[in-house]
């Protein structure tokens, strides 16, 4: 016990002992500024100093070059969809995706019955129009000699034409399926009808074999006339009042930058979609078989004596890959603001950057760089 209350005494000595022993001062603590800033401030003598001049974003004439995408492809009426109207069996057949085909080709044969009755169908209508035409010219003549009754005569009319309409639209239904009514006879009769080509192009799909029924509404090819290959680009509409039909473009494919090829504008589309933007259709000066429906391509469009936002080249400033202008918030304050820089022209660099209404640096703005990161790494 005696032990205990010696060894507590003396901790309270020491701990006394410590509380009286005068205290070291503290170091100051260091206060780290945030050195991530985008503002500088300039006393007016720098300003003098350092000729930093304002102004702002201003409309100038010079030559820019627009840069847009676009994809090759051909108008709707060169690409043709191949059916048959009354659907078949489908007998031949011999396409590939990719093969040329000539106008007139023969694409396929397909077999039906319905073929072998629509023929004789046609025969016995244009048979018996011949005996309705003998017996109305009879009836007629009769008629005008008053040697029988107009009522037989109206009905001999009516038989003659309502066969000649009949006649006439069978006519048109072998020629839906390719079969010539004027080359037909009961000799000819054919259980075959042929698909022949509307169009010389090549084939993009086959979408039958051979043996399979085909029904009128089914696609079996489609095919392709790339004679009026175009590139359809999709322009934003700020940039579409400086377009005109009949201006030059150089493209290249996206994957091929090297490879060149210069189209005429034809089309400007006169309405914009929902993504603000509008289609720009350009027929190709000459025409290489390289270029298929579907390609990408970005295009090149030299927009001469375009009006356009630009500052002075002093205005812009480059940090770490990017594009800045410093905007002044007051008469000795300034904020590095990133912006879309353009083409470059005359002492003057296009903003595509809406600055509309501020105050910019024209001029030495990268003193005002210089000055801003330079204090950073000095806190």
């Amino acid at each position: 016990m005696k032990k205990t209350i010696i060894l507590l005494y003396t901790c309270n000595a020491l701990l006394m002992a410590c509380q009286n022993k005068p205290q070291e001062a503290k170091a100051p603590v260091a206060v780290v500024a945030d050195t991530v800033t985008n503002t500088v401030e300039l006393t007016p003598e720098q300003i003098k100093n350092g000729d930093i001049q304002t102004g702002a974003v201003t409309v100038k004439t010079m030559h820019s070059l627009l840069r847009v995408n676009g994809v090759v492809d051909v108008p709707p009426q060169n690409v043709v969809s191949v059916s048959m109207p009354l659907g078949g069996y489908l007998k031949t057949m011999k396409l590939l995706p990719g093969m040329p085909i000539s106008k007139g080709q023969v694409l396929a044969t397909l077999e039906d019955p319905q073929y072998i009755q629509l023929q004789q169908d046609y025969l016995m209508a244009k048979s018996k129009l011949r005996y309705l035409e003998a017996d109305y010219l009879r009836q007629k003549e009769l008629n005008e000699s008053k040697a029988n009754s107009d009522k037989v005569f109206q009905q001999a009319k009516s038989e003659y034409e309502g066969q000649k309409v009949t006649a006439s639209a069978l006519r048109e239904k072998l020629q839906l399926i390719n079969i010539n009514p004027d080359k037909l006879s009961d000799a000819s009769i054919t259980k075959s009808a042929s698909i022949y080509a509307p169009i010389s192009g090549f084939v993009t799909k086959v979408n039958v074999n051979t043996g399979r029924y085909v029904s009128p509404t089914d696609v079996l090819f489609e095919l392709i006339n790339p004679a009026d290959l175009h590139l359809s680009l999709t322009v934003f509409q700020k940039d579409l009042p400086y377009l005109a039909e009949d201006q030059q473009i150089i493209c290249y494919p996206v994957n091929n930058p090297d490879e060149k090829y210069t189209a005429t504008i034809h089309l400007i589309t006169r309405n914009v979609d929902e993504s603000r933007s509008s289609e720009v259709h350009c027929h190709f000066n000459k025409y290489d078989k390289k270029l298929v429906p579907g390609m990408f391509m970005n295009a090149e469009i030299e927009l001469n004596n375009a009006h356009t936002l630009a500052v002075p080249e002093g205005a812009v400033v480059k940090w770490q890959n990017k594009n800045y202008v410093f905007v002044a918030d007051s008469k000795k304050t300034f904020t590095m603001t990133p912006v879309e820089t353009g083409t470059t022209y005359d002492g003057y660099t296009e903003i595509k950057t809406d600055l509309a209404g501020k105050t910019l640096v024209t001029k030495n703005a990268y003193t005002l760089l210089m000055q801003l990161k330079n204090s950073g790494e000095e806190e």
